[in-house]
């Protein structure tokens, strides 16, 4: 008998293959859909679905907010817009941030893609085809968009403008996370004086966070995207968004360690005195920002353990001194992200934004999705 005959191999478990688990909460984003639908309640709500789906799955995410009542999805680039399509069907309307590259227009049209149009040479070539698409007008975060002079140019020609059915208008605050700064009333004027050109037409100015500045800011249509997977829109203040993610990254190895031992990568740590280390499955190659090093942390059973020295590729350490054992183990896990240390916890204690948290989640996680039914 040979040796794979004498062992029964069952069917595989990724879950039990991988590292960490990460699952993500499809009830939750419908239902910060829902509340941002709501306060914004005499205009559209749409869903920002880009960079697959800030990390979580585009076509599950569009699929759950689909099921929740959303209709207008936006995402970066012709790839994403051309999976989504297959994952959706006719219905949904899908726009593409960044527009046609050169040569790629037909393609737009065949997937049934609105693009939204950013400078002369998209328009230009748009034009040929007569699709609908959106026109996105820069009022001051100098990235994408006509400039003033541009859109000048545009708006005295007719033939172009009439030979483009419009489907809204856009822009996008620079600043909308500090309701506060005077660029938001500045970049709301511009867009006001743009939309002249427009009659009729839809307008889109507000983001996540744009959400919850004063109702001007809304217009006909808003495209929430972070806040609708639970990255606070004002930051400083109490986060009325639903946590989405949870990681539990497994623990490998749980050893003891002295007084004076350091731990990890250049020695950065040394050990005030004895205690118990635990090494989780989980480091950069999976999103686990270095920068979390030395300042990172977990929780066992409610209880906060710190991440001792430097994040490595594949694994990181945590001080498990305090926990008890038998919670502590290999087998065992760590809660990473969840709901007493969410993605913006990780984002500070990182030096970044919930957005790169989100976003940097790596492949090897095994992904579950709760749809519970909240009704």
């Amino acid at each position: 008998m040979t040796m794979a005959g004498r062992f029964a191999v069952a069917a595989p478990d990724p879950g039990l293959r991988a590292g960490a688990i990460l699952e993500i909460d499809l009830g939750a984003i419908a239902e910060n859909w829902r509340l941002l639908a709501c306060r914004v309640a005499s205009a559209a709500c749409a869903a920002v679905v880009k960079a697959n789906g800030y990390g979580l799955g585009a076509v599950p995410v569009a699929r759950a907010l689909a099921a929740a009542g959303c209709h207008q999805f936006f995402v970066a680039t012709l790839d994403e817009g051309i999976a989504l399509r297959s994952a959706l069907g006719r219905a949904a309307e899908i726009a593409v941030f960044n527009g046609p590259m050169p040569g790629s227009e037909a393609e737009f049209v065949a997937h049934r893609l609105t693009p939204v149009l950013n400078d002369p040479g998209q328009i230009a070539a748009w034009r040929r085809l007569a699709a609908p698409a959106f026109v996105h007008v820069d009022t001051g975060l100098a990235r994408l968009g006509l400039t003033a002079r541009e859109l000048a140019a545009l708006t005295d020609d007719p033939p172009t403008m009439r030979a483009i059915p419009w489907r809204g208008v856009i822009s996008h605050l620079a600043c909308a996370d500090t309701p506060e700064h005077p660029l938001n009333a500045i970049q709301q004027a511009r867009f006001a004086a743009a939309l002249g050109h427009f009659p009729g037409i839809r307008a889109s100015l507000a983001a996540s966070s744009g959400i919850f500045l004063s109702r001007e800011f809304h217009h006909d249509l808003v495209r929430p995207g972070a806040a609708l997977y639970g990255v606070n829109p004002h930051p400083g203040q109490p986060n009325p968004m639903r946590q989405v993610v949870t990681l539990k990254g497994k623990i490998i190895q749980v050893r003891e360690i002295d007084r004076g031992e350091t731990v990890g990568y250049g020695a950065t740590h040394a050990m005030a005195g004895p205690g118990r280390l635990a090494t989780v499955a989980v480091g950069y190659a999976d999103g686990w920002l270095r920068s979390l090093s030395h300042r990172g942390c977990a929780r066992i059973a409610g209880r906060r353990v710190p991440l001792l020295g430097r994040v490595s590729m594949d694994l990181v350490t945590f001080d498990v001194s305090a926990i008890d054992p038998a919670l502590a183990r290999p087998g065992g896990t760590v809660e990473m992200l969840g709901g007493d240390y969410g993605v913006d916890d990780a984002a500070a204690d990182a030096g970044t934004i919930g957005y790169e948290i989100l976003t940097a989640l790596g492949a090897r996680y095994h992904r579950i999705y709760r749809a519970a039914d909240r009704g």
